[in-house]
């Protein structure tokens, strides 16, 4: 991974190459803070992903941990020189919290992406003038309303239209493909893009029926994120937002039941399509 690139992923693989020596040297964090003389929330940031690391740092660590592969310091020191500068949601810093940009470093880096939403259609799949529509009745600032919607734009381009993103699910309660948010004209141009998305590769559009009764989803919407050499991530979407992982294996096991029972009793992709279709077509008849 080079300079040039996302600042956040750079910070990734430094975190999982870092933790996972560590451990190799069998070490704790208390311990290698300790060895190093730095303070042991310094050594959980640079883990965590949520700082950038120099390249000074980065060596006194694995002098410690006894990494000497030439390769692999070199590949890493790369890495700890691209970890420093903006992410390319930092000029979004007046409407992004912090805790959902270190979520949205996880999602840039995540090769699987699974979401439900019972009440409206999922951020990732908003049209703007239904984002817009959604936001309106919350009193936001017209100026931050706008930010906040050129932010969910941007980020949909870069996960949709990039060569290289994730495989996505999304299964939409009945609810939320009929709530008429915005308007009859706002909502059918948002299942048209629904449409739309269906047929493109990596990413699936189902839908929870009326008639599949009561389920797991009543748990709220969430989003769980899937990485080759990470742990699984689930991301709570409320008004804080929280993230959970390898911390909290039962409740993250929990939700992935709770996607996997919704899987079971959504409509199939085309059943989703023709409900997804006809909802559109009533909504030009009446």
């Amino acid at each position: 991974m080079s300079p040039s690139m996302e600042p956040s992923l750079n910070r990734r693989k430094l975190r999982l190459a870092l933790r996972h020596a560590r451990e190799q040297a069998g070490l704790s964090q208390r311990e290698a803070a300790e060895r190093v003389e730095w303070s042991q929330s310094k050594l959980i940031r640079v883990e965590t992903g949520t700082v950038s690391v120099s390249v000074i740092d980065l060596r006194a660590l694995l002098t410690l941990y006894k990494v000497t592969d030439q390769a692999l310091v070199q590949n890493l020191e790369d890495a700890a020189r691209g970890s420093k500068g903006p992410s390319w949601w930092s000029r979004y810093h007046d409407v992004v919290t912090p805790q959902f940009a270190q979520y949205l470093g996880y999602e840039g880096a995540a090769t699987s992406l699974s979401t439900y939403h019972p009440i409206a259609v999922p951020r990732h799949l908003q049209t703007r003038r239904y984002a817009e529509a959604l936001l309106a009745p919350r009193g936001v600032d017209l100026d931050r309303c706008q930010r906040v919607v050129e932010l969910r734009m941007e980020r949909q381009q870069r996960i949709f239209d990039g060569p290289a993103g994730p495989a996505a699910a999304f299964i939409l309660d009945e609810a939320a493909v009929r709530r008429q948010i915005g308007g009859k004209a706002v909502l059918a141009e948002q299942l048209e893009y629904l449409l739309d998305l269906s047929h493109r590769e990596r990413i699936t559009v189902r839908v929870l029926p009326f008639e599949a009764g009561a389920n797991d989803s009543t748990l709220g919407s969430f989003v769980l994120l899937g990485f080759p050499d990470d742990d699984d991530l689930l991301y709570l979407e409320h008004a804080a937002g929280s993230m959970t992982g390898g911390e909290d294996m039962k409740l993250l096991a929990r939700y992935q039941e709770c996607f996997q029972a919704i899987t079971d009793a959504a409509l199939g992709e085309s059943e989703s399509v023709d409900l997804i279709s006809r909802i559109k077509q009533d909504l030009g008849a009446r």
